[in-house]
C-alpha cells in the first residue's frame, strides 16, 4: 500500500532537510536562550518578551513536526527524460496567451513557487499540461475564471 502523499524533487527534499537541521540545531537553541532571558526578567504574566518567545517556540516546534511528517511520507520525483510527455519533474517552455515563452519546472504542490517558475502539478495550468506534448495547446481556466491559452513550446 502506498502511504506517500507528498511529491518532492531532489532539490525540494534537500531544502526541507536543510530547513529541519536549521530549526533543530540553530533556531531551537536561540529560542531556548530567549526563553531563559525572558524568564529572568521576573513576572511572566505581563512579560511580552516571554510571550513572543513562547509563540516562536510553538512556530518552530510546529514546523519541525510538519517537516518530519513530510519526510516520512514523500515520493521522490526524478526528472526522467523518457518519452515526450510532460510529467512532474520536467522542465517546459510555455507560451501563455500572446506573451513570450517562459521556462517552468513542474513540481509537487509543496515546492511550487511561481516567482521561481516552479508550478504545481495541482495548479490549473499544471493539471492541464500533465501528459501533453511539445506543440500541444490548451485553454486553461484559472482560479479567477480567466481563460489562458497555453502553448507548449518545448519539453526538456
Amino acid at each position: 500500500m502506498e502511504n506517500n502523499k507528498y511529491q518532492l524533487t531532489q532539490a525540494g527534499l534537500d531544502a526541507l532537510t536543510e530547513e529541519l537541521d536549521q530549526l533543530k540545531t540553530v533556531e531551537r537553541d536561540q529560542n531556548l536562550e530567549a526563553l531563559k532571558e525572558a524568564r529572568a526578567q521576573g513576572d511572566l504574566s505581563e512579560n511580552a518578551d516571554y510571550d513572543a518567545a513562547r509563540e516562536e517556540q510553538a512556530r518552530i516546534e510546529g514546523r519541525i513536526k510538519e517537516i518530519e511528517n513530510i519526510l516520512k511520507n514523500y515520493t521522490l520525483i526524478k526528472n526522467t527524460k523518457r518519452g515526450k510527455a510532460i510529467h512532474i519533474g520536467r522542465k517546459v517552455s510555455l507560451k501563455l496567451d500572446d506573451e513570450e515563452p517562459v521556462d517552468y519546472t513542474i513540481v509537487g504542490s509543496l515546492e511550487a513557487n511561481p516567482f521561481q517558475n516552479m508550478i504545481s502539478n495541482e495548479s490549473p495550468i499544471g493539471r492541464a499540461i500533465i501528459g501533453a506534448k511539445e506543440g500541444d495547446s490548451k485553454v486553461v481556466k484559472t482560479h479567477s475564471n480567466k481563460e489562458v491559452h497555453v502553448t507548449i513550446e518545448k519539453v526538456y
